[in-house]
């Protein structure tokens, strides 16, 4: 049975929220809710706003995923309770399009693993924009660290290593040597070859997939969120990739949370320790009281969702204004 109505929810008062129509055309949709780009503004670590919506008939979570340029498994873990693939008309649906900004450095491409999003922070400085992400399956986990943008391929031809042509041909799908361009090319139409030797951050032919774990270790992209990163960096912009499944963050009023779920193999390795290590990196010298609380409710969630977590009167981003951004 498709849900109807779908679950209420509790939202924090101070998370930005936005409703938005929903009997606009889907290219209009796409032209005014794919873009992610936002201003950074000082002293604060939290972009963007929460959108609610309410489904048509035809919408299922890809569907959605693609209009509001997030991921799959966005989408359910802001909606659970609703069914992915008939949410049903009427059916308010949640889109997590706020963010705190990962704790790294803010220049170039930044990739959060966990949490499936892609961060790109111009060299012109001010702003930054985030796209989601397909990423490696358990025992393909991209490699993390930092690196560069190595070279951009147009039109790129894939050649499987011989791991992945054994991985098909027991599966009784063999794959050919090499891929040429075109409609069953996995690279899709751009590709941008990262310093890690095998990993590539690309197109897809199959745009479903982004937002979950599709991949056998590289980056997959929607078609059109590649084809706008792919114009604007070049060979020699850093990359830095991450694994924060937990981002603690400065907005309106104090400490922010956002929690996502760890990737399932490193699950027992993140636990309350490490969300008092994100902390206090938040922290350093700013003075800030949490409510332990609510900090273990949004870390119970994992909804993606960031949350006010400090206690009321604490803080401001007004007093943090003449503080240094959080730069490398």
């Amino acid at each position: 049975m498709p849900a109807v109505g779908g679950p209420s929810r509790p939202y924090n008062r101070r998370m930005s929220i936005r409703w938005s129509a929903f009997l606009l055309p889907l290219a209009l949709f796409a032209a005014a809710a794919g873009a992610r780009e936002y201003a950074l503004s000082p002293g604060s670590d939290v972009i963007g706003e929460v959108e609610v919506i309410r489904a048509a008939y035809e919408d299922t979570f890809f569907k959605l995923g693609r209009r509001y340029d997030v991921g799959y498994d966005e989408l359910r873990h802001a909606n659970p309770g609703v069914d992915p693939l008939l949410p049903g008309e009427g059916t308010e649906i949640v889109i997590p399009t706020q963010y705190v900004l990962p704790d790294a450095p803010r220049r170039g491409i930044v990739l959060n693993i966990p949490e499936y999003r892609l961060y790109y922070f111009p060299e012109d400085g001010g702003r930054v924009i985030t796209h989601p992400i397909g990423i490696g399956r358990e025992g393909w986990t991209t490699p993390y660290g930092r690196t560069t943008v190595a070279g951009k391929t147009v039109k790129p031809t894939w050649y499987p290593p011989e791991s992945i042509r054994e991985e098909h041909a027991a599966n009784g799908d063999p794959l050919p040597a090499a891929v040429p361009p075109g409609p069953d090319n996995p690279l899709g139409d751009y590709a941008l070859r990262l310093g890690f030797p095998s990993y590539l951050i690309h197109g897809t032919n199959k745009p479903y997939g982004v937002g979950m774990r599709v991949s056998h270790g590289c980056i997959r992209m929607y078609p059109e969120d590649i084809e706008a990163l792919f114009a604007l960096v070049e060979p020699g912009t850093p990359v830095t990739i991450i694994n924060q499944p937990y981002k603690v963050g400065w907005g309106e009023g104090g400490l922010y949370l956002e929690a996502h779920r760890p990737l399932a193999e490193e699950s027992e390795a993140w636990t309350a320790t490490e969300l008092t290590v994100r902390f206090v990196a938040a922290t350093g010298t700013r003075r800030a009281e949490v409510r332990w609380d609510q900090a273990d409710t949004v870390l119970a969630t994992g909804n993606g969702i960031p949350e006010f977590v400090s206690v009321e009167g604490t803080i401001t981003v007004a007093d943090l204004v003449d503080e240094p951004a959080a730069v490398e």
